[in-house]
């Protein structure tokens, strides 16, 4: 069980600081959208760009602030991990052992498999240092941290259920890239090629084809190299970067659900309706809620 403490957002240039709190067992996890921002961790400095995470285990003192005249995006979510599962305290690797067999601890009774298959471990949790971390898919990490903070911030009901069903998620998102250690820049330039161009081309039909072709790539890897490094399908991320225009349209413009559902490449505005509930949980009235009233 995973106790979510508090969910921040912080976006645009102005000067912010940030230090680490004075509850005991507390971890944070900062993760960049865009700009830069700067953390010190115990005197070191670490810069966090576009798409970085950074997990700060419980103890750690650190402090971060703004960069002047560079506009940043993060999010930002202290929570406290189950004791059972994952200690907060860290023990210092023994020394060497006792000279006297008889003084050394009785062994705990090993659990029992399905016990422990129940039960798994985060190894992230258990690090005595900070983690940066480049995710490969930040974008989808990106939107569990919005919804998260949407939930958090608007008070809905079983809220609390909702962020440590979200926080795990993201949690185990970022422990499998840490398992896969460092990309190949290759790939990841690869990866960000192909996702600028889906962000220009989305409104009309994508394929791996058509990727491939841009690439230089064979589609099939194009494919396959995307899924490994963004956690997503294309046809996946096409779908979440019209959602995500589609929300920004349903909160600052005054078009109907139909004419943004066309926009942004939907011909069938009950298939728009379907996709759009899938991905953030919401039908479209939703957010057009929290429309500004037009200027007369």
């Amino acid at each position: 069980m995973l106790i979510v403490k508090s969910v921040t957002h912080h976006a645009g240039s102005m000067p912010w600081f940030e230090e680490s709190g004075t509850e005991s067992g507390v971890w944070t996890l900062i993760m960049v959208g865009y700009g830069k921002c700067v953390y010190w961790l115990e005197e070191e400095k670490v810069l966090l760009e576009k798409g970085d995470a950074l997990l700060i285990p419980a103890g750690t003192e650190f402090y971060g602030k703004s960069i002047p005249s560079l506009s940043h995006e993060k999010y930002v979510v202290t929570f406290l991990p189950d004791p059972a599962k994952f200690p907060a305290e860290h023990p210092k690797k023994s020394s060497g052992l006792p000279d006297n067999p008889a003084e050394l601890p009785a062994q705990p009774a090993a659990p029992a498999p399905h016990a422990e298959a129940l039960s798994p471990t985060l190894p992230l949790l258990q690090l005595s240092d900070h983690a940066h971390l480049r995710p490969g898919p930040s974008d989808l990490l990106l939107g569990r941290l919005q919804t998260l903070h949407e939930d958090w911030t608007e008070r809905r009901t079983y809220r609390e259920v909702l962020a440590e069903a979200l926080l795990l998620e993201a949690l185990v998102l970022l422990n499998r890239e840490w398992d896969r250690g460092p990309r190949s820049s290759a790939k990841h330039k690869l990866a960000e090629q192909m996702k600028v161009y889906i962000k220009t081309h989305y409104r009309r039909k994508l394929t791996k084809d058509e990727l491939g072709a841009t690439t230089g790539k064979s589609p099939n890897y194009c494919a396959a190299l995307f899924r490994e490094m963004t956690g997503q399908t294309i046809g996946d991320y096409v779908h979440a970067t019209r959602v995500k225009t589609a929300v920004s349209m349903l909160r600052h413009s005054q078009l109907t659900v139909g004419d943004i559902s066309e926009y942004v490449g939907y011909a069938d505005a009950s298939y728009f309706h379907r996709i759009f509930r899938r991905i953030t949980g919401h039908p479209p009235s939703f957010y057009m809620r929290e429309r500004e009233e037009p200027q007369p």
